[in-house]
């Protein structure tokens, strides 16, 4: 796996239930992943003779980010290695114009949106959309980075000065609620999904995922099939990530992912086979496993860092408070804002979940203190 943050070092947990050599490239040894993968090679994935010096030991590479340069994904694929998913199919997630162009010619539904290179396009594709509109870089952006809202031509300009960047611009979509589904798909075309989740976001960032989303059954499989539609158009190999919008007319596709992703975390302790162990079951071409959730309700919460880098006694109080509560810790330096762990509980009632979930990830980062 290429790259080696925390799902990276999720991926290794289930590699080794499967029996599978696996090995990351970090960028430093202290990385995620690379605390706990003995076999981890130092290197740089914007540097193709790393990366190719890494796959030469490999069986199939995958990838833990949408970052890899894709003429270095050629390079692999050129020196005869299995890139997993291929770069035909990562570019859709590395790059949102060629993303949106894809998925609307295939007639994908997707908000609004063109590409500009000047505050007069935004102010011209406003006259049609309205104000406020969602400026987005092509590449890069991800936990709200690369992502502004703008509400007029001025603040536009703003944005947009001396920038060397492709851009687009969308509608600002008014939803219900944003969803998401994970889907895997093997070489051979076999395709898995799970259940459809319900995310919330905060400032960008992913807070809560919900499993299932409280949405009613036909809604539930107009995404799954979307999402499933997704993943055979652009041939994709592993877990995709496809979020989207809710709204009054139906699901809008929002983004895409490649890779595990943050709003599957759930599936560890919350169904019957992760989407870490689908990933690599996905990308090695073995038989996909059962989506099926394990219980009624999941609730996940992630756990963002705050003024308190020893966590070391909050876990003491949250694992005596609720024994029924998964705590997952990446390993990662505490940073205000920064996403280092999350928590799971699985149940009947959701609101008790709900309540039980917050309680310990807001314990954790230090918002409250009992």
């Amino acid at each position: 796996m290429v790259g080696a943050g925390q799902l990276a070092r999720m991926c290794a947990q289930a590699a080794i239930g499967l029996g599978v050599k696996f090995t990351v490239l970090a960028a430093d040894p202290q990385e995620s992943a690379a605390q706990v993968v003995p076999s981890t090679v130092i290197g740089n994935h914007d540097n193709v003779d790393d990366l190719l010096a890494f796959a030469s030991d490999c069986d199939v590479i995958t990838f833990d980010h949408e970052h890899v340069p894709t003429e270095h994904l050629d390079a692999l694929i050129a020196a005869g290695i299995a890139v997993r998913p291929g770069p035909h199919a990562l570019v859709n997630a590395q790059d949102k114009l060629q993303m949106r162009t894809t998925l609307s010619a295939a007639g994908i539904p997707a908000p609004m949106w063109r590409e500009v290179t000047s505050a007069e396009d935004v102010a011209e594709f406003a006259t049609t959309a309205g104000w406020p509109v969602v400026l987005k870089t092509a590449r890069g952006g991800y936990d709200g980075k690369g992502v502004m809202v703008v509400t007029s031509a001025e603040e536009a300009a703003v944005v947009l000065s001396g920038s060397n960047v492709r851009w687009l611009v969308e509608e600002k979509v008014d939803f219900t609620c944003e969803l998401a589904v994970q889907v895997a798909r093997s070489p051979h075309g076999q395709a898995a999904v799970y259940p459809v989740v319900q995310t919330i976001q905060r400032d960008g960032i992913c807070r809560e995922v919900i499993a299932p989303a409280p949405i009613d059954e036909d809604t539930a499989m107009q995404a799954q099939a979307i999402a499933l539609q997704i993943a055979q158009l652009l041939d994709v190999t592993g877990m995709l990530a496809v979020e989207m919008f809710l709204t009054a007319d139906g699901v809008v596709v929002n983004e895409l992912a490649m890779r595990p992703h943050n709003s599957g975390h759930w599936t560890i302790d919350g169904a019957v086979t992760s989407q870490f162990e689908q990933h690599l079951r996905a990308v090695l071409d073995l038989p996909l496993g059962s989506t099926a959730a394990l219980a009624p309700h999941v609730v996940m919460v992630n756990v963002l860092g705050g003024d308190h880098p020893d966590m070391y006694h909050a876990y003491l109080h949250c694992m005596a408070r609720d024994p029924g509560l998964k705590i997952h810790m990446y390993g990662k330096e505490v940073r205000p804002g920064r996403k280092v762990g999350h928590v799971t509980v699985v149940g009947d009632d959701l609101e008790d979940l709900l309540e039980r979930g917050r309680h310990a990830a807001a314990y954790l980062t230090g918002e409250i203190t009992e």
